[in-house]
């Protein structure tokens, strides 16, 4: 499995604010971009797809975001694949960019048709709840 790539920016941020509160040279730090995504033009291009919040998810999801942003330890083998947008509704990125996480079902005796779809930027978080048919954007800020 890959280390996901919201893992290696939370990363990047911890070492930067280790820099800034003790003092030292900040500039070997990752550049990071914005808090929320919301002024990106990722965003724009993404306008096709819905936008759910983040509170309407079900519970499953919250527990899957939170193992996305502790970097695990991830239940399936597979999350954290390389998700390739074959079905071409998420906004057109290069390959690797997006990577897919398994939300939990509960009764499903498979890993069901949950997931989590995450971009490289921050939040970058998408939701479908019928296996890539329909994706909603993830809305942190309601």
């Amino acid at each position: 499995m890959t280390n996901p790539p919201r893992f290696m920016r939370t990363a990047a941020l911890a070492a930067l604010a280790s820099a800034l509160l003790i003092g030292g040279p900040a500039a070997a730090a990752t550049p990071t971009t914005a808090a929320h995504p919301a002024t990106t033009s990722v965003v724009a291009s993404a306008q096709i797809v819905g936008d759910i919040c983040y509170n309407d998810l079900p519970s499953q999801a919250h527990d899957t975001i939170t193992l996305i942003d502790n970097g695990g330890p991830f239940p399936y083998p597979r999350d954290g694949i390389v998700f390739s947008n074959r079905e071409g509704v998420l906004p057109q990125q290069a390959g690797g960019y997006y990577h897919e996480y398994t939300v939990k079902t509960p009764g499903a005796p498979n890993r069901g048709t949950r997931r989590i779809i995450t971009g490289q930027q921050q939040h970058e978080d998408y939701y479908t709840a019928d296996h890539y048919e329909t994706f909603d954007r993830v809305d942190f800020t309601c």
